[in-house]
């Protein structure tokens, strides 16, 4: 039998905190436009119109959110790694601890990640 994985199983039993900053990553990235969960055992992806582009997962510390962008960030206390996905992406780790790090500049890099669910990184 197979399990198969919800947004709500990702939520479940997390510190409603962390869960008020799963909800906040949701709207940032609805901000953006419209998108698709792809809930999996390990992380809730978040898949534009070509690919998969972010994912984020409450646990019991905070919220675990990955980015795929064309380019490395800076150095953000935010980000835990960075690594070359493929030639034209890096895939950045990010922990979030407390809804005030939810700022502008993390929306733009949402932003930037969105545009790689659309393809941007291919043309």
């Amino acid at each position: 039998m197979s399990t198969s994985w919800t947004v709500d199983d990702h939520l479940r039993d997390k510190p409603a905190a962390n869960v008020v900053m799963f909800h906040r990553f949701v709207e940032l990235v609805g901000d953006c436009g419209p998108f698709e969960f792809s809930p999996s055992k390990s992380t809730v992806t978040f898949k534009g119109v070509r690919r998969g582009f972010a994912g984020a997962r409450p646990t019991a510390a905070g919220l675990t959110v990955y980015l795929d962008l064309q380019r490395e960030l800076a150095d953000d206390p935010r980000v835990g790694s960075v690594s070359p996905y493929t030639s034209r992406l890096f895939v950045h780790h990010l922990r979030l601890t407390s809804l005030d790090q939810f700022d502008a500049e993390l929306a733009g890099w949402i932003r930037e990640a969105y545009a790689v669910g659309a393809g941007e990184h291919l043309g």
